[in-house]
């Protein structure tokens, strides 16, 4: 993928396996919606548990790359949210993210948030995703 590049300059921290900087040269960008823990019915998938929500949120982003002929190796920017701000949670949630197998598009320009709610009751977790579509 010669039209990615992802940089992390040494004068700044180490990461836990994302880049600080992305740069994508000119061509198409898909901005995905936050993808939510909703099934196809628009019913919350796993109340209460953060672990099945973000399985549902990874489907659901994986079905979304898929309708525009990308796969997470195309995510340029991500930025997730979480409801909670303990660090051990949203630690348990980066590491579950990265060995889904939406993986890869956290190896990118990430941002992870802990918020006090999002926009579905009951809702725990949601990832907003920007490709970059092949020529």
């Amino acid at each position: 993928m010669s039209d990615i590049t992802r940089i992390d300059p040494a004068e700044l921290h180490p990461t836990s396996g994302y880049a600080h900087i992305t740069v994508v040269e000119a061509g198409r960008t898909a901005h995905l919606a936050g993808q939510c823990p909703l099934d196809a019915e628009e019913k919350l998938v796993g109340a209460g548990d953060l672990d099945a929500q973000i399985d549902q949120v990874v489907a659901n982003a994986m079905t979304a790359l898929a309708a525009i002929g990308a796969g997470p190796e195309r995510v340029v920017r991500s930025v997730i949210y979480v409801v909670d701000d303990r660090s051990a949670v949203l630690s348990a949630a980066w590491d579950r993210l990265t060995a889904s197998p939406l993986g890869p598009a956290f190896r990118t320009a990430s941002t992870l948030i802990g918020v006090a709610a999002l926009g579905y009751t009951g809702q725990l977790v949601e990832i907003d995703l920007t490709a970059a579509l092949p020529g």
